[in-house]
């Protein structure tokens, strides 16, 4: 008899799970799986949505990058293209046309007071993102990093013609060599090697450096080129000193990575400061309470992540989906999960999770809203793209319900939603509940809600599972936002002209809150305005939101205020800081650039672009603070028999918040229940 399964929430870790559960051809012998999603839509934090009031525009919860790394997303977004074999000449037909190789990554340098681009091509490397994971251990990643040390040194010595040591070509090459004779496996290096391989370091370093050269801020070449040896050769001395190569990333999880690099002797400015050092803080959004004075990420994950991405990736350093996120990788993956029989119930949102002696015993839902033809489809039609609307479909909705919602903007997503008062204020009655029954509705449970919206939820799981209160207690989330402009001028109009290969920027470590920018020009050919007014650019913003705690779910006025506050923000963008980005626009942003179909004057024109706070606890980033790793949990690690978690909080072997830890955790999920898969690919630090 097929046991029955019910995966809470609809983001990346629950879909992986459902995934992989009902990859095997007799799956439905074993397993009857229902995947419970409040609200209209699934993907979590990388839900996107489609406007069709204004040209079916691209909504998303914030900027959604891959990495050439991410080889589980990738080997699961390639395996859902393959099998929903979608028509050749439909849009997304395929993988590689949902996702385009990216090389160019800007920094944005704080210099005298300004800001300067410094402008990064990265190179292609063999093979295809999801086709495997190389290298992976700490020894792979440093021995990688070592032989990019000739490149960089390359660069300073054009940088500073007549300044470098005579010796320093055979240092960095008797460095390299030295490393190369080692061993694959750190631990047979022995005290020999790793002298050895100590004092050619040293070497290297007491021939390059810093106090020898003048000028090294106003000079951008020669200092970027000793902000890259600085930052490698001050990482590897701390691997080694730390014995990182033998006891992996996760021994200095108890310190921050800057203060690491400053106790092993990294440079302030060209190292512990330096733009790709706050460029990790950026990409995790490391800030305590998204307060940029308050910065803090652990020391082995921050060395895991920023080496597996520079070394660790096949193809491309990055991928850009050509469409949204929901469209790109939500909708196939449901498509596919529904063709294969697995059940969906939208509209179903938890309300408590009860345990009992063996485990999870009972769910109570709330039924948000009532679809009288049966199962709810969730999927519109864009130019022939199956995608995500950005509000339900109210034509499959009770009426009454229906028109209520909209009557009142009425935002089911939220956890400061006041849907229930207005139903309650409108009919005398609550929204019905439904309870499930372990035994009957369920045998197991897959939580893929994330972990402040799992400890809001299930309190009474805290009080059994002393590991789940722990990991609670010591995971912290922020608050993120995002923005998103559409103009009638492209990116090189903006006053932007560097594009390698044609590549629009993807920036980061730019001024605060909005610190991260893209222009996102691909997707406009999904999209759907008419020619009229059709934009020439799109560009992307997020950043940190400064916000401590949550207000208590009363405060029905509180996501009112965070969505202002975002809007305020990227006024405040346009107006003050961008020219530094976007030449063109100085003098005073010209507002008639942003495409409006009211033709509203002067900043008024930025209410028809797209904002929004990402304050929800389902939609929280979670930080990887100094020693949270330590506490994060497996996916059976709550002691609770029949519930398994899934999503990027879980202790994964990446352990930071991205899709691709998602994944890994919805993969621990599917194998801790089935046995399948077998491998999860950077897991560990393959020791």
């Amino acid at each position: 008899m097929a046991q029955n399964i019910a995966i809470l929430g609809g983001g990346a870790g629950a879909l992986a799970a459902a995934c992989f559960l009902s990859a095997k051809p007799d799956w439905r012998e074993r397993y009857a799986i229902t995947v419970y999603q409040q609200g209209w839509r699934l993907g979590g934090k990388g839900a996107s949505g489609r406007n069709a009031q204004l040209g079916q525009r691209i909504e998303e919860h914030g900027l959604h990058i891959w990495f050439g790394c991410y080889a589980n997303a990738f080997a699961l977004i390639r395996a859902v293209y393959a099998e929903l074999e979608r028509p050749a000449g439909a849009p997304l037909a395929r993988w590689d046309q949902a996702f385009r190789p990216h090389d160019y990554v800007a920094l944005a340098e704080a210099v005298d007071g300004g800001w300067r681009p410094w402008h990064l091509v990265l190179p292609h490397r063999p093979g295809e993102p999801g086709t495997g994971l190389d290298p992976v251990t700490p020894w792979q990643l440093a021995l990688a990093a070592i032989e990019w040390l000739p490149r960089w040194h390359s660069e300073l010595r054009a940088a500073a013609p007549g300044q470098l040591a005579p010796d320093v070509d055979a240092s960095i090459a008797a460095l390299v060599a030295q490393a190369r004779a080692l061993p694959a496996d750190a631990h047979a290096h022995g005290d020999a090697g790793r002298r050895a391989l100590r004092q050619a370091l040293e070497r290297v370093q007491q021939r390059v450096q810093p106090c020898a050269f003048t000028g090294v801020v106003g000079d951008d070449g020669l200092r970027r080129a000793l902000i890259a040896l600085n930052v490698a050769t001050t990482i590897l001395r701390g691997m080694l000193a730390d014995g990182i190569f033998t006891r992996g990333f996760d021994a200095v999880n108890g310190e921050d990575f800057r203060a690491w690099l400053l106790r092993h002797g990294g440079d302030q400015a060209l190292c512990v400061n330096a733009a790709p050092v706050l460029g990790l803080y950026s990409l995790l959004f490391a800030f305590a309470d998204g307060d940029p004075a308050r910065p803090g990420v652990e020391a082995g994950t921050a060395l895991r992540v920023m080496l597996r991405m520079s070394f660790a990736y096949r193809g491309s350093v990055m991928y850009r989906m050509q469409a949204g996120m929901g469209d790109a990788v939500f909708a196939p993956m449901y498509e596919l999960l529904a063709r294969r029989g697995v059940r969906f119930a939208f509209f179903h949102r938890v309300e408590e999770i009860v345990p009992d002696g063996a485990g999870v015993a009972s769910i109570r839902m709330t039924a948000q809203a009532d679809v009288p033809g049966g199962d709810y489809r969730p999927l519109v039609d864009v130019q022939g793209l199956p995608c995500w609307p950005n509000r339900p479909d109210y034509g499959q909705l009770d009426p009454t319900q229906a028109a209520l919602l909209q009557a009142h903007g009425v935002d089911l997503e939220s956890w400061w939603s006041d849907w229930p008062a207005l139903f309650r204020a409108r009919t005398g009655k609550d929204l019905p509940e439904k309870t499930l029954l372990r035994g009957r509705d369920f045998d197991h449970v897959i939580s893929g809600l994330p972990v402040d919206a799992l400890a809001l939820a299930a309190p009474a799981l805290l009080d059994v599972s002393l590991p789940l209160r722990a990991t609670v207690a010591t995971l912290r989330t922020t608050a993120t936002q995002a923005c998103q402009v559409w103009l009638n001028h492209d990116t090189r109009a903006l006053g932007w002209t560097h594009a390698p290969g044609g590549q629009e920027p993807i920036l980061t470590t730019f001024e605060k809150p909005y610190d991260t920018w893209a222009g996102m020009t691909q997707v406009l050919a999904t999209e759907a305005w008419p020619p009229e007014i059709a934009p020439a650019s799109v560009q992307y913003f997020c950043g940190p939101m400064p916000q401590a705690g949550l207000p208590p779910r009363s405060d029905t006025g509180f996501p009112a205020r965070a969505a202002a506050r975002a809007h305020d923000d990227g006024v405040a963008l346009l107006r003050d800081r961008l020219q530094a980005l976007w030449p063109a626009a100085v003098g005073g942003f010209p507002w008639h650039w942003l495409v409006d179909p009211d033709n509203a004057e002067g900043p008024a024109r930025f209410d028809r672009q797209y904002w929004r706070a990402n304050i929800d606890p389902a939609e929280r980033y979670v930080l990887s603070v100094p020693g949270s790793t330590a506490r994060r949990l497996v996916t059976d690690g709550t002691g609770l028999k029949n519930l398994y978690l899934a999503g990027d909080w879980l202790k994964t072997g990446l352990d930071c918040g991205c899709v691709e830890a998602a994944v890994m955790g919805g993969m621990q999920a599917a194998r801790a229940i089935s046995g399948y898969p077998e491998t999860i690919l950077g897991d560990n630090d393959g020791m």
